[in-house]
C-alpha cells in the first residue's frame, strides 16, 4: 500500500486531514504515534475549521519539519532552506489542486466555519474532495522524501 493510500485510508478512518497525512509517515519519524495525532489535530479544516490553509498541507508541513528542520534561531541558512522546502511541497500541491486554502478548496464562501465538525456520512465523502487531497499530499511527501534522503533523525 503506498503512503497516499494510507492517508486516504486514514482520512476515511475519521482523521482530520492534518492527522491522515502525519499518520502515513509515522514509521519515518520516530515519535509516538498518539503525540503525532494530538499535535496534527488542531490543523483539521484549514485550522481548526477556520478554513484557512488545507490541514493536508500543514501536515506536509508538520512531516517535513520533523525530517529536515531546524533548530537553530541563528542559523539563517537553515531556516531559508526549510523555508524553501515548504514553500515547494505547497507550491506543488496548489498547482495540482488550484490552491492551499482549505475554503477554496472546499468551494465554501464562510471564511470561519462552527467548531462543530460534520458527520462523517456517504453523503459527506461524496460532496468533500478531503481524502483525495490528503493523497496528493502524501504523494508530494513521499516524492521528496525519496529525492532528499533523510539525516540521522535522531541525533
Amino acid at each position: 500500500m503506498t503512503r497516499k493510500e494510507i492517508a486516504m485510508e486514514n482520512f476515511h478512518k475519521g482523521y482530520n486531514c492534518s492527522q491522515s497525512v502525519v499518520l502515513a509517515f509515522s514509521d519515518l519519524l520516530g515519535v509516538d504515534e498518539s503525540f503525532l495525532l494530538k499535535m496534527s489535530s488542531s490543523f483539521g479544516g484549514g485550522l481548526g475549521r477556520l478554513r484557512e490553509v488545507c490541514g493536508s498541507v500543514s501536515g506536509m508541513a508538520i512531516v517535513l519539519g520533523i525530517l529536515y528542520g531546524y533548530d537553530d534561531p541563528s542559523s539563517k541558512d537553515e531556516k531559508a532552506d526549510h523555508y524553501k522546502r515548504i514553500q515547494e511541497a505547497a507550491h506543488k500541491f496548489e498547482e495540482k489542486n488550484g490552491s492551499i486554502i482549505c475554503r477554496e478548496l472546499l468551494n465554501l464562501s464562510v471564511k470561519h466555519d462552527v467548531p462543530n465538525p460534520e458527520e462523517r456520512t456517504a453523503g459527506y465523502y461524496k460532496k468533500r474532495p478531503c481524502a483525495e487531497l490528503v493523497g496528493d499530499s502524501a504523494e508530494i511527501l513521499e516524492e521528496y522524501i525519496k529525492n532528499h534522503p533523510i539525516k540521522n533523525l535522531h541525533d
